[in-house]
Parts: structure tokens; sequence; C-alpha cells
């Protein structure tokens, strides 16, 4: 248990806009994410979680991001309803994460598997027409390396059940 509160606390940390890029090391999650323009509603509601200052530590996580279009396929009264619940925020962020690194050519190699994210929901990885399926969400790009893990894109947010 207490391992995976420590993974829930530093994977909170690593996906907020956190310290500053060094030029001679691999940016971390966090400045990956800070770092894309599609992904500002996602930061954004990392914050509103209340997570700025959460315990930052080392770790090898794989975070499915969703993109801001994945965020506005929610409809804004159930958005809303999250921003409004900081603990069911909480589960989803972390619903969006598992412990180590998985790069594209593991994660294909689970097509039929389920993965358990940081929130304890389990989702099925398929693999259809060249297609990366995580749960209902496509991944759009892969591999995105950080000195503490790995980011894959996805089109839809991931509810935890």
């Amino acid at each position: 248990m207490k391992t995976k509160l420590m993974a829930a606390f530093s994977f909170l940390a690593l996906t907020l806009a956190g310290s500053p890029a060094r030029a001679e090391e691999a940016k971390t999650i966090a400045e990956i994410v800070a770092g894309s323009k599609d992904h500002t509603i996602l930061l954004a509601l990392v914050k509103e979680a209340g997570l700025a200052e959460t315990l930052s530590g080392k770790g090898e996580w794989t975070v499915f991001a969703p993109t801001d279009a994945a965020f506005k396929k929610i409809d804004k009264e159930t958005l809303e309803k999250v921003k409004g619940d900081k603990e069911l925020l909480k589960k989803i962020l972390l619903t969006h994460a598992v412990k180590g690194t998985w790069v594209a050519g593991e994660v294909v190699k689970l097509d039929g598997k389920e993965v358990e994210t940081l929130s304890g929901t389990k989702f099925k990885i398929a693999v259809k027409d060249k297609n990366v399926m995580v749960g209902d969400a496509k991944v759009t790009a892969t591999d995105l390396k950080a000195s503490n893990g790995v980011v894959h894109v996805i089109d839809t947010v991931l509810m935890p059940k």
C-alpha cells in the first residue's frame, strides 16, 4: 500500500510543470506535458486538483496523456462536476498512468491483456488495424521518452470504473 501511495504521489508530482528543463538531461514527463500546446487542459486540471505541492520523486511511469480535444469530448456539466470534486479529479488523473516504462513496442505485445493504472482501474489493450487502443482511447502519438518514463498521447479521457 505504501509503495502504491508513493507511486501515486510521485506520478502526480511529475505531471506538474515543475523544474526547468536541463539541457544535458532528458525532459521529465512533467516537462514534456507542460511543453505541449495540446495538453493545456490536462495541466490546468492537475493544478486545479491542488497537486502543486505533491511529493516529487524519481520513478518510472507510463502516462497516457489525453489531448485538449479529448477533454472537449466530455460534456461541460460532467467536467464541472469533476473540477468540483478533488478526490474524483485525482482519481481520474491517476487513471492515466501505469507504473513502469512501457514503450510502444511493449504495449503492442499486451494486445488482449489488461493494464492496471495507478487508480486501480484496469483497461484492456487492443491492437486494431495498426491502431493501439487503451480502453476506448486511441493512442495517437507514442514514445515521448522522458528521464522518468514515457508519454503516449491519447484521444479520449480514460474514466475510472
